[in-house]
């Protein structure tokens, strides 16, 4: 059965639904949308010369360029590439940036060959232009409660607990701290960062409109993904509920999260190699705090760290690195979050553990 081209963006992203991106790579890489793959029409050279020459000489021009560079070759390989697509995403679109040439060529090109498949009008443009006002729409509808404690006290393992939550961190895929980099040191785009977060804020308020989302208390950089500001502004202005644990608890917290949990996948990704790639992630993150700890801090942890780090790797124990994140909880982490705390507006709603700060969210 033949689909209509579509402009219900809402949709799209309610359901998760397959995308097809036919613009260049280097276009992809800039920003896309999630459940989306990139099976260009033209590759990035192709995309650059066939744009200098609709520079120089205009639209007719850079169209007769773009077909005399499809060799009959590439043009069955795109084919072959967009027909498996479509065969195993039969509710997908396919899209360019503004729903124009590349898009209908593509769409021409497919069903010359049997296949029919629909497109997104307005592509690229119209899409991020709708998750742009869908999210300042959002903010301005959806009730937060901030997630606040001091660092190590388990905000985000709480916070994914909870029944309606916005992950910033897992988004950002970064842990917020100095030390909060994944194994790979990759983050999404700033555009990819913002679209995930309108999408999850559009899902939350068109299936959860009367529910307060839950979110953790976080600055407005994350790692290198940068909050909007309105979304900032929310959040600082937004009531909060205070999760309180021990100092010996988030110890156990951030040995877990910054130590034995990353070890291994370390191990994992760089085999040989992972001891030098390990060594180098936990000073480069100390060496960042370097300046605000102060030189004689910075020296005491950073010869802790190095005695922990030949435990791990010659005991395979993490207990070294204690007395360190002690000294970075009390003498650094503590101080700071106290400051911005007192700078963050909203009221205090509610303090407790976990098990306690749980049962209270679920009642809300």
């Amino acid at each position: 059965m033949q689909r209509d081209n579509t402009d219900n963006f809402r949709a799209l992203f309610l359901n998760d639904t397959p995308l097809m991106d036919v613009r260049a790579p280097v276009e992809f890489i800039h920003g896309a949308f999630p459940h989306t793959i990139n099976v260009p029409i033209l590759d990035d050279e192709q995309r650059h010369l066939v744009g200098t020459k609709y520079k120089e000489a205009g639209q007719d021009e850079a169209i007769k360029l773009g077909v005399e560079l499809i060799t009959p070759e590439i043009r069955e390989q795109r084919l072959k590439q967009w027909t498996a697509f479509c065969e195993q995403n039969t509710e997908g679109f396919l899209y360019c940036f503004r729903g124009g040439l590349r898009s209908r060529t593509t769409q021409q090109w497919l069903k010359e060959s049997g296949v029919s498949y629909p497109l997104i009008k307005g592509g690229y443009k119209a899409l991020r232009r709708f998750l742009i006002d869908e999210l300042e729409e959002s903010i301005q509808q959806v009730p937060f409660i901030r997630v606040a404690g001091r660092t190590g006290s388990g905000k985000t393992h709480v916070l994914l607990k909870m029944q309606h939550y916005l992950d910033f961190e897992g988004i950002a895929q970064h842990k917020g701290s100095a030390f909060g980099r994944n194994v790979t040191d990759t983050q999404p785009s700033i555009i990819n960062w913002e679209n995930q977060i309108s999408i999850e804020m559009l899902k939350h308020n068109e299936n959860h409109s009367s529910r307060v989302l839950f979110v953790e208390d976080e600055g407005r950089m994350i790692g290198r993904c940068v909050m909007p500001d309105n979304l900032h502004q929310k959040m600082v202005h937004s009531p909060s509920i205070m999760l309180l644990e021990s100092d010996e608890k988030r110890i156990d917290n951030i040995t877990q999260d910054y130590v034995e949990d990353p070890w291994p996948l370390y191990q994992q990704q760089y085999a040989d190699e992972a001891e030098e790639y390990y060594s180098a992630f936990m000073l480069s993150s100390l060496e960042r705090i370097q300046k605000r700890l102060g030189l004689e801090l910075y020296k005491e942890v950073k010869v802790i760290f190095e005695n922990g780090l030949n435990q791990l790797f010659n005991q395979q124990n993490s207990q070294g690195f204690r007395d360190a994140f002690e000294i970075l909880l009390t003498k650094y982490y503590d101080p700071m979050y106290d400051y911005q705390m007192n700078k963050r507006q909203g009221d205090v709603l509610f303090e407790g553990n976990e098990a306690e700060i749980i049962a209270w969210s679920n009642e809300r």
